[in-house]
């Protein structure tokens, strides 16, 4: 199952903590979709990011190949920042759609919060080391203070 990781999945050492069999794949981005920081759930300070449809938008994030059964894994962690699995369409460098499973929060972006620095840090972290575009990680880099 290839797997869509913008949040702080896409950091090297966390995607393992919970899947440890997980292999990246590639680089991809959501087309007409934007990231949204919908949701705070106390344990970090701020917003926490998740995606909606969006014209004229993008958002890059890493592919991972995932067991199945390490799927469920991924699903708890996610629910623990509101949000839930669905289907997108991801595009690789190349142009080539492929589906993907991703997470997203439910309420689709009514309500918006100011980014959590410390959440975004990781999110750039793991950005910085799959190598995602340098303007999409200069723009994360705008919600990281200090």
């Amino acid at each position: 199952m290839l797997y869509f990781a913008y949040t702080t999945l896409i950091e090297p050492g966390r995607m393992h903590a919970h899947a440890p069999e997980a292999e990246f794949q590639f680089v991809a981005h959501l087309p007409e979709t934007q990231l949204i920081f919908p949701y705070k759930n106390g344990e970090w300070r701020g917003g926490l990011p998740s995606v909606k449809a969006e014209p004229g938008n993008t958002v890059w994030g890493a592919i991972f190949e995932v067991p199945s059964e390490q799927l469920s894994a991924l699903d708890i962690c996610e629910k623990e920042e509101g949000r839930v699995r669905v289907t997108l369409s991801a595009m690789d460098r190349s142009g080539k759609r492929h589906q993907v499973v991703t997470h997203v929060h439910e309420e689709n972006g009514s309500k918006q919060h100011t980014p959590s620095s410390d959440y975004m840090a990781i999110v750039v972290a793991g950005g910085r080391h799959w190598k995602l575009p340098a303007g999409w990680i200069a723009g994360l880099e705008e919600y990281v203070s200090g």
